[in-house]
Formats: structure tokens, sequence, C-alpha cells
């Protein structure tokens, strides 16, 4: 058929046109399945993580001036705000790379390393993203349940390592269960790895984790040189809109995630967004504090209701629930005009926001105790 053809033929003709197949691995994708959106004063959007504050007015500023030469394509090597992440972070300009959010820098990271058939292993459940983007390069994802605590089962992961395991992936603050890894475990887990596989500390999170809960992941980098640093802008600095994220790796890793990227992945006002945002060191921490603060007296709250949560560390709150009370929740949420991400089979995440949003979670769930 012709294009013009295509357009006005009948769906049952449509059907039985012979068009290029996808790859399998692609027909047979699952998905990503983002927050729900709602608009209007009495939506409380709870269900992407997303920070509740409007930008930094220093990255509000930043973008406002950028705009005026968005008809310029941005630094690809993205050279200023891998400077400013070096000090930032005291590590070498080579060995930061950035990407269109975390994500966007972990796909760099899978792409680069894994070949078809090599293998990701990552705690189950965790960031949704994780097998979607492990399957797409071809290679297997491999999920090792969460404990009973809801945290990594170190061990389990340490058992599962095979001869084609090339990326390991740890998610501290685990992302929906809060749960963090402690240094101690992280670091006897390294000492049980091979060298040759790439460990992923995803922290998307850190900036909300109260200190010592989780791993000087810095400390560990410095000492296991197989170990990779993921961080984003999108959480506690607010630029998820905007999406950058970076990684900290051994400078021939780091070299390999920036040729692996897309070319001008991130726009130029994401990258002034993002320096302008490390340099409101009090402002962001300010606001950190204030989520920290809401989510302990949430979870105080809710404990003594009678739910039963696992201490999270990230600006979210864990229910584990099972199918039936899932749904018997998320259809209470949505009747009240509050989003929740909800996870089949798991249980509901509940992103810590504003008071007054926080409030309405708390009247809800206390009259619908499990």
């Amino acid at each position: 058929m012709t294009p013009d053809q295509l357009l006005t033929a009948p769906a049952t003709a449509l059907q039985d046109t012979v068009l290029p197949a996808l790859r399998g691995a692609v027909a047979g994708l699952p998905s990503y399945v983002p927050g729900r959106r709602g608009a209007g004063l009495d939506i409380a959007a709870l269900a992407s993580n997303e920070s509740h504050y409007e930008p930094l007015p220093a990255a509000a500023a930043a973008v406002a001036e950028a705009a005026g030469t968005m008809n310029r394509y941005p630094d690809s090597a993205a050279v200023e705000l891998r400077e400013r992440l070096s000090r930032h972070l005291g590590v070498a300009s080579g060995e930061v790379a950035v990407g269109p959010g975390s994500v966007g820098v972990l796909q760099q990271i899978i792409t680069g390393l894994c070949d078809a058939g090599d293998e990701v292993m990552f705690a189950w459940r965790s960031f949704e993203a994780y097998p979607i983007l492990v399957e797409l390069a071809g290679a297997r994802p491999v999920r090792i349940p969460l404990d009973e605590a809801e945290g990594h089962d170190l061990d389990a992961m340490a058992s599962a390592v095979t001869d084609r395991t090339k990326v390991i992936l740890l998610c501290t603050p685990n992302n929906p269960t809060g749960v963090p890894i402690s240094h101690g475990r992280i670091e006897a887990f390294l000492q049980s790895v091979r060298p040759d596989i790439l460990v992923v500390i995803d922290e998307a999170y850190v900036e909300y984790a109260e200190a010592g809960s989780g791993p000087d992941s810095l400390a560990l980098y410095r000492q296991y040189p197989n170990v990779c640093i993921l961080r984003t802008f999108s959480k506690a600095y607010g630029l998820a809109g905007l999406r950058v994220g970076y990684a900290v790796a051994a400078p021939a890793i780091a070299e390999g995630l920036r040729r692996t990227a897309l070319p001008f992945a991130v726009s130029a006002l994401a990258q002034k967004a993002a320096v302008a945002s490390l340099d409101a060191v009090e402002e962001m921490e300010a606001r950190v504090s204030a989520v920290r603060l809401e989510r302990a007296r949430m979870a105080a709250q809710l404990e003594a209701q009678g739910w039963k949560l696992q201490p999270s560390q990230g600006n979210f709150l864990w229910i584990r629930a099972d199918d039936s009370l899932r749904a018997r929740l998320v259809d209470a949420f949505d009747a009240a005009g509050i989003l929740v991400r909800a996870y089949q089979g798991d249980g509901v995440r509940i992103t810590v926001a504003d008071p007054a949003s926080n409030n309405r979670v708390l009247r809800l769930l206390a009259a619908h105790t499990a």
C-alpha cells in the first residue's frame, strides 16, 4: 500500500498489511507505568514521588535565562555540569557521566556493559524500569525477592551470581519500599562479588535518607573500582520535568557511558538548572528536612492506627497489601481525590507531600485499617 492508501484503508485491510517487524524483545516488552496524573485543586498527586515544592528560585531563574538560547544545541559533553558535580562530590570530572534522568544514565550503563544473554541482577520489587531496560538491551533480568523486612537479600543475590552476571543494581533507599542498605552490608557484599561485575548503587532518594541509614557510597566507590553511583536531580532537587541525572564511575567506565549516551540528551535548560540547584544548598536542605519531619509524623500516626510499616528513607511510605486490600485502598484513595501508586500483588506507595495532603492520607487510612 502507498502511504495515502494506508491512511484511508479500513482496519481489516491494515491488519493484513505486512509491516517491518519489531524485535522480539520489544514486542514482548511491558510498558513502564508512570504515576497517575490528575488535575484540579482537590487532587493530591502522590503517585510519582515528585517534589511538591515549586522549583528552587535559583533553578527557575537559570532556566529563564537559558531559555533565550534554546535555538542552540546544548553542550553534549555537559562540561560545566560535570565540573560542578566533580567539586560537589570530590571526584574528577572524568569520573562523571550525565544523562536524561538517572533512568537515562542507567540505560547507558546497561547498553555499555551488556551483550545479548548477559545478566543484570536486582532486588524485586524495586524500580519498575529495571527489567524493561534490561530486556530492551537483550540482556536477562534476574529478580531476587526482597527479604522479610522489605529490603535487599544480599546473601541471595551473592548466591545467584553466574558467569553471565555483568551488572548488579542496588537501590538504596529501595523504591518502592523505602528500605536502605547499610554501608557494612554493601561492603561485605562487594567483598564477595567478582571485580569484573559492575555494582550500581542507585541513590535516587539519597537526599531524603537520614545520615548513617545507608551507605557512604563515595567511600565504597573509592575502595572498590567496580562500584558505580547513580543519582538524579528529579527528586529532592525538584527537576523531574527537565530530566537530568548522573553517574560516578571509574574513568574508563564513565567514558564508556558518555559514548553510549544519545547526543544532546540533556538540554541546556536542564544543565543550567542542575548547576544552580547544586549551589542552593541551604534552601534544598530545608525542604528535605521538612519532608523528613512529615515522613516521621505520618509513619508514627499510621503505626498508631495499626498499619505495619518498614522505616522509609525516601520521600514516600510503603504499605504492604495483598490484591484485595490494595484494590480497596486504591478505590478509596481515588474516591477521595488522592492519587497513589499501586503495585499488583505487593502494595501501595504514597508520596510524602505538604502537610494538608498528608493529613488527607492519614484521615483516609484511619478509616481503612488493614
